[in-house]
């Protein structure tokens, strides 16, 4: 199996969950033979710091494309 997985980091404490759930994800890839191919995606705190938009279309573009969405926690502080 191939998927393609859109990250969003999310804000705060969030990124360090993210890249754990991340660790767990290759690890099942690894041992039934998938393969997931990751792609960032910005929303919330983080998007209105590099675009001045929660939610940019060209970023929701991305989450649309792919076959799922790893959404940590957003908002920011």
């Amino acid at each position: 199996m191939e998927k393609n997985i859109a990250v969003i980091w999310g804000d705060c404490s969030s990124p360090e969950i993210v890249k754990q759930t991340i660790r767990v994800l290759d690890k099942v890839a690894e041992k039934y033979g998938h393969t997931f191919h990751y792609t960032d995606a910005a929303m919330g705190g983080e998007a209105i710091d590099k675009y001045g938009d929660p939610l940019p279309q060209h970023e929701l573009d991305k989450c649309l494309a792919a076959d799922s969405v790893l959404l940590g926690a957003v908002g920011g502080p």
